[in-house]
């Protein structure tokens, strides 16, 4: 009985604080970046084999998936914008953000909705703003455009990996839906 209570504290000791989570939910994270939200439309989306080749190709990357949750972000009939939740490995385990786009294609935020890594991979708040307000045309490239985290490369390289992959979606699947 005593070995057992000992592995029992043990696996939650172990597990408790592997998964970070976000505190907030998509809605709170869209609505406090874009004024004037009245709904956020919560879409399901499967790529085409077609797409999915022409995603990869745009955002140089590997991917792992055809189906992605996207976001339509209204206010009263107007569209103010599109957000993609993307989910990708970083070393052993997954790390999902929420990129947003206006309806001009610039990266408006991203957001870290949940990271199974250790906590001192996370990247910092400073670090993430780096991709705020980014251009259609901005390449998120780790180490060329956008710095490395010293302790964080991979949780670095993989949320810019994510960005191109989730502006490739918007610029090809989303961006007249």
């Amino acid at each position: 009985m005593k070995t057992f209570l000992c592995s029992m504290l043990l696996g939650v000791s172990m597990t408790s604080g592997v998964l970070a989570k976000s505190k907030v939910s998509v809605n709170e994270v869209i609505e406090s970046s874009f004024s004037s939200v009245t709904k956020v439309e919560p879409k399901a989306l499967i790529l085409t084999q077609a797409q999915f080749k022409k995603v990869r190709s745009s955002a140089k990357t590997a991917m792992d998936t055809k189906v992605y949750r996207y976001y339509n972000i209204l206010s009263k009939a107007k569209k103010l914008g599109t957000a993609v939740l993307i989910t990708r490995k970083v070393r052993s385990k997954k790390a999902t953000v929420l990129y947003a786009f206006d309806n001009k294609g610039t990266l408006r935020f991203s957001e870290i909705m949940a990271f199974g890594e250790p906590p001192e991979f996370i990247p910092s708040k400073i670090w993430m703003s780096q991709l705020q307000n980014q251009k259609s045309r901005a390449k998120l490239t780790v180490g060329k455009d956008i710095p490395t985290i010293s302790g964080a490369t991979l949780s670095a390289r993989t949320i810019s990996e994510g960005a191109r992959v989730a502006r490739a979606i918007y610029e090809i699947v989303l961006k007249h839906k």
